[in-house]
């Protein structure tokens, strides 16, 4: 449930962009997003962020890097509509494209990033080919993303950690947001496999005791599951959930793997 492009509908598209808003402001993914800045190691020129969501990297981009030339694409409008309503005035330009099949000739940007899009994609290696394309040689890409199946609970009563586990595979069947659920772990291997060198990846273990914070990153609301249909199944879990942060012994972790590598 990561990027905006995941839901259809008015309601839900406010959800999620609500969702990426507190998910952009929590301690873990600024870990994260500053190791892939730091790998990614752009000084400047155009850049590229395919699957921008709310654009907030971007504009941090643009004022990270002020001589840079920062474009945000999504293929989904009511992202870029979004995106285009938090615009700050900085160097930023939104627009819509297909990651398939991005609008921009080869070779034409510095440096590329992507952060938890191939997730979502049937087709991983074709959207990191596009992406090396459009990228100049002597150029860097980098692409962030999730390991889901690296998931996991403890708390008390004993089953909330396999309980869990079934719920959350079982939402994302569902709710068909992530169709490569390990994809975190796979991306040292898709860049090589589109001929980048210089390939880097570090694994981004993110910890959780407290259930606020952790819900700034993971769906744990009852509202997720109503809008798939698993509320009344969700139900004993999420109750399970409060008990185990009322009592202490909530805890759930998840890795995030960052990779870049040079065309």
């Amino acid at each position: 449930m990561e990027t905006i492009s995941d839901f259809s509908g008015t309601a839900q598209s406010a959800q999620l962009r609500d969702y990426l808003s507190a998910a952009a402001g929590s301690s873990a993914i600024r870990r994260v997003r500053a190791t892939g800045l730091a790998m990614w190691a752009v000084g400047g020129g155009r850049l590229l962020d395919v699957g921008c969501g709310n654009g907030e990297v971007a504009r941090e981009l643009s004022g990270l890097l002020p001589d840079a030339e920062v474009t945000a694409v999504d293929h989904s409008a009511d992202a870029i509509a979004a995106a285009a309503g938090l615009h700050d005035g900085s160097r930023v330009t939104y627009e819509v494209g297909d990651v398939y099949d991005l609008p921009y000739p080869d070779g034409h940007f510095d440096g590329v990033r992507s952060e938890r899009v191939l997730q979502h994609l049937t087709d991983p290696d074709r959207a990191v080919a596009g992406m090396a394309r459009v990228l100049r040689p002597g150029g860097r890409l980098c692409l962030i993303d999730t390991d889901w199946q690296s998931l996991q609970f403890d708390g008390s009563p004993e089953r909330f950690h396999d309980n869990g586990l079934e719920l959350f595979a079982d939402l994302q069947a569902r709710a068909r947001s992530v169709d490569s659920p390990p994809s975190g772990r796979t991306l040292r291997r898709r860049l090589i496999t589109a001929g980048l060198t210089e390939v880097r990846t570090e694994a981004v273990t993110l910890v959780f005791t407290d259930l606020d914070e952790a819900r700034t990153i993971m769906p744990f609301g009852p509202e997720i599951f109503e809008v798939v249909g698993m509320a009344d199944r969700a139900a004993g879990w999420l109750a399970d959930l409060d008990r185990a942060a009322a009592d202490g012994t909530f805890l759930v972790t998840l890795t995030i793997w960052v990779a870049a590598g040079t065309r």
